[in-house]
């Protein structure tokens, strides 16, 4: 059954029933079809670069070279981590490290910090952020100010910052972070948002739209919601490729990776499906270590654009698909890895144990 504009957009509304009359005008489907400011339809296509996963690595990452200094492979921030949760950012960041990034930032609460610190000597945590509990009505606005002005001190320093794992749903919190997120996008830094930053951007779809810099990596849940808001219906799995495309378009601005037993990508012209094989154990952590990982490939694919775009004769490719389509492959192949070695007993901490021989069984260091 094939999703159309009847299921997605209130039929008493004008705009509906233009974009209707275009789309049957051109025979096509609302899930094949972006709707610009000014109507033009443009059709989504295949893309043939997830299909060559492996080989879009081997272009994107670089050499290891000893005239490079500290920095220039990648220095990433993750804004995540709560009383609650602090295994996410950890994982997120830590990831970013064993596959080759430089450094790698934690902006956590007070809470947090101390404990993300213990997981690892190699993560620089900034203890931040601050919850509902400990900030009195009238001081949020000053405090939220100060937040932001702490970690703008970074912002301009990064190849790329992740937002979400472990950030929680306190709303002050929330608050917060979503003028973060309006700062990086101002600065123009990618920006990858996974777990409860997809929760806060559901429910305010602005933080992102527009955004070509902004990369969501939903889950089935993550992804029903967003689907849910932005397209007003269901799932659709059966035109899953073209309701991806659908949801980007409609958006409109970020690159969409959608978790599953394949990973389908689209920014609204082109949708790709990573389909390496991974692993069936579903621990917890394994979206982190996807953060991390497309966080990384994002300083590297911006580097080396011109080059996949002669190696696969084409033209502006959006860098965003290809961090995703490498973050998606990699991730992958060391679920594999630590699947085939340890079984039912896997846990994230194996897989990322496997980022770096992963990333060498594909990309050879020397």
């Amino acid at each position: 059954m094939r999703l159309c504009l009847e299921n997605c957009m209130s039929v008493s509304s004008s705009l509906y029933r233009r974009q209707l009359f275009l789309v049957r005008s051109l025979g096509g489907c609302c899930c094949w079809v972006h709707m610009e400011g000014g109507g033009t339809a443009v059709k989504a296509r295949f893309s043939t670069l997830g299909a060559d996963a492996e080989g879009l690595m081997r272009i994107i990452t670089p050499k290891l070279d000893p005239i490079r200094y500290k920095g220039q492979a990648g220095k990433i921030a993750v804004i995540g981590g709560c009383r609650e949760y602090t295994g996410a950012p950890y994982f997120a960041a830590i990831s970013a490290l064993k596959i080759g990034a430089d450094l790698s930032h934690v902006f956590c609460t007070r809470d947090a910090a101390a404990v993300i610190k213990s997981y690892s000597p190699e993560l620089i945590v900034h203890p931040v952020l601050e919850e509902s509990y400990s900030v009195r009505d009238e001081e949020k606005a000053s405090v939220c100010a100060k937040v932001l002005g702490e970690v703008n001190k970074w912002m301009e320093r990064f190849d790329c910052i992740v937002v979400g794992p472990g950030l929680g749903r306190d709303p002050f919190l929330l608050d917060c972070v979503g003028e973060i997120m309006r700062q990086a996008r101002e600065s123009k830094i990618p920006t990858v948002i996974d777990g409860d930053g997809l929760f806060l951007v559901t429910n305010n779809l602005d933080l992102v739209k527009g955004n070509t810099l902004a990369i969501l990596t939903p889950n089935i849940n993550e992804y029903k919601r967003l689907v849910e808001k932005a397209l007003g219906c269901e799932i659709n799995d059966q035109d899953a490729s073209q309701q991806l495309a659908s949801l980007a378009s409609r958006i409109g601005g970020p690159t969409i990776l959608r978790k599953g037993k394949t990973d389908l990508i689209s920014d609204g012209l082109t949708v790709d499906e990573v389909d390496i094989f991974g692993s069936p154990r579903r621990c917890g952590g394994q979206g982190d270590i996807l953060s991390g990982s497309v966080a990384v490939f994002s300083s590297w694919a911006r580097q080396r654009l011109a080059i996949v775009e002669e190696s696969y004769k084409l033209s502006n490719v959006n860098p965003m698909v290809l961090r995703s389509i490498a973050g998606s492959a990699l991730l992958r192949k060391a679920a594999s890895f630590a699947y085939a070695n340890k079984k039912r007993s896997t846990l994230t901490t194996d897989i990322i144990d496997y980022l770096g021989r992963s990333l060498e069984h594909i990309c050879p260091a020397n």
